[in-house]
């Protein structure tokens, strides 16, 4: 769809205010919104006058959305607002959970609902800049991607292939579609009179840049949110990372923040300013400092790892505990590298990081195999090794990056607890202790729809291993392989009968450390790596 953009005058750049910027956007549009959770890079004006102009005009109706991270507060914020039948007929987001009204149109049938990996749509963007038709890629294979499964389609409204299988060199590949998006919300801290933007007091870039050339390259409608603007080319060259020619409207929001409901600044996530490592306090003795504690013993000096949202979120700050955080880089698939993980909804908000990347840069480098090992948290774990995130119990949470991280991290460590649901734990004097068994069991017989393929990352040569509060298993060729039990546990009331298939009970099957579940520093050393 070609946009008629509003025409500049003497070079500068179109300033509006987010309504009247709205009034551009056409009916069938298709949108593409940067931005991440807990409020990172969203331009919220801009979401928030679209939803606001829908509910008094009716327009612009029938919109087609494409978020590829995860916005909002899994709540009522980032993309919930959109939520609204008639506004959006058509998404494809990398992960849906932040925003969960949006994730509930899914569900219930009233959109047309799409899941690709987060670092191939950011990808296919990339592609749709370029005008290719999509790419190439072996992500995703064997997953409720591949087309031989479910392609991708989040719910039976969803019919149209957009993901086909492809066979190059007697190797499988999956071909993910890159769509084109008509008009992009992107946003940054400053810009110019030209709308050339910098990013100084944001956590990250994410894909701005590659979202804005898919919208300019494809005749479309570039509008940019900034906290302030300056005089034309008083920006430093190297700090700016859009350029003003890919803009075509400018709203200045002097009250954006950089997260949701802070100061308009942390100087410490900007990276300005460097928290003290004493400043942290140790994290209390809980079922999860426990899987976090247990999860850095997978870790070697020298590696670079990932770690992902939920429970294995931990493992940074229990290697600064023990002394060891400097020995290894851990990223975020966002762009951050090293530095101390954040936790929460505004997961990457990083303090103390070393390197900041672009996500589409950042996700190269993991599809590529450059990652020795990958923390990620589990909702569902089946007898053949694979492992469900993307929906449970009905909820529509999408991927995000797992399918990314796991498909060829050297070593992939899933984190969890045995069971859900008003699980309670207490963890001490050198043992775990179960006060209230949660409802829900987390490892069943069969998944219905597969994040994680167990047999895949086998044939790869990939070394696997679910921790757990109770249990740590490996994956073998004949399954799952109990190997550690927690002191303080029942082998059969507290870890066979809490689990729907029976795996294999390792001959040396051991205590997992007593250190784990002291309150104090374990004084742990982190290993050599071997190669």
């Amino acid at each position: 769809m070609k946009y008629e953009t509003p025409p500049r005058v003497d070079g500068r750049v179109p300033v509006l205010s987010a309504p009247d910027a709205i009034n551009y956007i056409k009916d069938e549009s298709t949108l593409c919104i940067l931005g991440a959770g807990g409020g990172i890079l969203e331009a919220t004006a801009l979401i928030t006058a679209l939803a606001e102009r829908y509910q008094q005009t009716g327009t612009p109706r029938n919109l087609s959305l494409i978020s590829p991270t995860g916005l909002g507060d899994r709540a009522e914020r980032g993309i919930s607002p959109l939520a609204q039948e008639g506004l959006v007929k058509w998404a494809l987001c990398g992960h849906w959970g932040q925003s969960p009204r949006i994730s509930e149109l899914a569900e219930q049938n009233k959109i047309v609902a799409y899941n690709y990996p987060q670092g191939v749509l950011t990808q296919t963007l990339r592609a749709a800049a370029a005008h290719q038709p999509g790419i190439l890629s072996d992500i995703g294979i064997g997953t409720f991607v591949d087309p031989r499964q479910q392609g991708g389609k989040l719910n039976a409204l969803t019919k149209e292939d957009l993901i086909k299988l492809v066979e190059i060199d007697n190797k499988e590949y999956l071909y993910y579609k890159a769509i084109a998006p008509d008009v992009a919300f992107i946003r940054a801290t400053t810009c110019d009179s030209e709308g050339y933007a910098t990013f100084e007091d944001e956590v990250m870039y994410l894909d701005a840049l590659a979202i804005a050339q898919a919208v300019h390259n494809n005749g479309g409608l570039v509008i940019m949110q900034v906290q302030k603007r300056v005089k034309k080319a008083t920006l430093h060259p190297k700090a700016v990372r859009i350029p003003g020619y890919l803009v075509d409207i400018v709203v200045v929001d002097p009250d954006q923040t950089q997260l949701y409901g802070g100061a308009p600044v942390n100087r410490f996530i900007s990276g300005d300013f460097t928290l003290d490592d004493g400043a942290q306090p140790p994290l209390p003795l809980t079922q999860r400092k426990l899987v976090a504690r247990r999860a850095l013993f997978e870790m070697r000096k020298g590696a670079v790892g990932n770690v992902g949202v939920g429970i294995a979120d931990g493992i940074g700050l229990v290697a600064r505990e023990e002394g060891c955080a400097d020995d290894f880089v851990l990223t975020v698939e966002t762009g951050p590298v090293g530095g101390i993980t954040s936790q929460g909804v505004a997961f990457g908000a990083n303090v103390n990081t070393r390197a900041i990347l672009d996500m589409t840069s950042q996700f190269d480098f993991y599809h590529g195999g450059g990652l020795d090992v990958c923390y990620l948290s589990f909702a569902e774990v089946d007898s053949h090794g694979n492992v469900g995130v993307h929906k449970f119990n009905g909820k529509i949470m999408g991927t995000g990056g797992f399918i990314d991280i796991s498909a060829t991290s050297k070593k992939i460590v899933f984190c969890g607890t045995l069971t859900a649901g008003s699980l309670k734990t207490e963890v001490g004097d050198g043992k775990l202790t179960i006060r209230q068994e949660g409802r829900v069991k987390k490892f069943i017989r069969e998944l219905p729809e597969i994040t994680f393929n167990g047999k895949i990352a086998l044939e790869r040569g990939l070394d696997v291993r679910y921790i757990t509060e109770r249990a740590v298993f490996t994956l073998k060729e004949d399954g799952l392989h109990l190997v550690e039990i927690a002191p303080g546990v029942d082998l059969q009331k507290d870890v066979l009968d809490n689990m729907d298939f029976l795996p294999v009970i390792s001959p040396d099957l051991k205590l997992m450390d007593e250190r784990l579940f002291i309150d104090a520093a374990m004084g742990f050393v982190l290993p050599d790596a071997t190669h």
